[in-house]
């Protein structure tokens, strides 16, 4: 039982160590993701914008050929007008001449709101283009720092899960679920605690489950925060035995 009590030890010991170690990167992973999310959001816009600047661009140029076409039927329409032999045939022109006309002057309202469209466009893209720059400039600092911090700890992280494998194959299966069922259901993922001057995290124990501890033959779980409590010294070999 002294076996299952010192891999107990050990599993909790490296489960801990890890907690440590993620916990040096913090937030960081999930801020680095946060900021790629909002520059995929900002260049989306830019090109979304982009697109709407070139098709009114293109509207634009259009509606100005489109004019200048318009300009010479109506040139064109007017002089024919002079040579009709009957009022059927200048009636005929002087419609086409003011359909020219609605052309035109529609063409020049669609042209005035293209180009207020077109100056907003411009202080948009500019405003998304600065916090683009900006964001991208924020990430390339925390990516920095969280790469630094990953650096610094993966291989003792890699070390100390491959370990935990290791312990986990030789532990008997029915202590493996208990202890990875108690450690995901508590808040800071400590299922085995070492009882240290008859107390375990700073909860005195019962003077018989002390003396049960003591005993190292068998699992004792505290009855009130349901954690497995063992003998101060298995967290000491289990420094020795588990160290990086």
């Amino acid at each position: 039982m002294q076996e299952v009590l010192q891999q107990l030890a050990n599993l909790q010991y490296i489960d801990s160590r890890i907690d440590e170690i993620r916990q040096l990167r913090g937030d960081l992973p999930e801020e680095v993701l946060d900021i790629e999310t909002n520059i995929n959001r900002h260049k989306a816009k830019i090109s979304q914008l982009e697109e709407e600047e070139d098709a009114l661009k293109a509207e634009k140029k259009k509606l100005e050929l489109d004019m200048e076409t318009s300009a010479d039927k109506t040139k064109k329409y007017e002089e024919q007008q002079l040579t009709v032999r009957n009022n059927r045939e200048y009636d005929a022109l002087t419609k086409e001449i003011e359909s020219q006309k609605v052309f035109v002057e529609n063409a020049v309202k669609r042209i005035e709101d293209i180009e207020k469209r077109l100056e907003e466009l411009t202080g948009e893209l500019e405003e998304h283009q600065k916090a683009l720059a900006e964001t991208e400039k924020l990430y390339d600092s925390k990516k920095e720092n969280l790469d630094k911090v990953i650096e610094s700890t993966k291989t003792e992280e890699d070390k100390l899960l491959e370990k935990r494998e290791e312990l986990e194959e030789e532990l008997d299966d029915r202590y493996v679920r208990s202890y990875n069922r108690l450690r995901n259901g508590l808040n800071n993922g400590i299922a085995v605690v070492p009882m240290e001057r008859g107390a375990a995290l700073g909860m005195a124990l019962p003077p018989q489950t002390q003396v049960e501890v003591r005993r190292k033959n068998k699992v004792i779980v505290d009855e009130h925060s349901g954690r497995i409590v063992v003998d101060s010294s298995f967290f000491t070999e289990a420094k020795k035995m588990v160290k990086i």
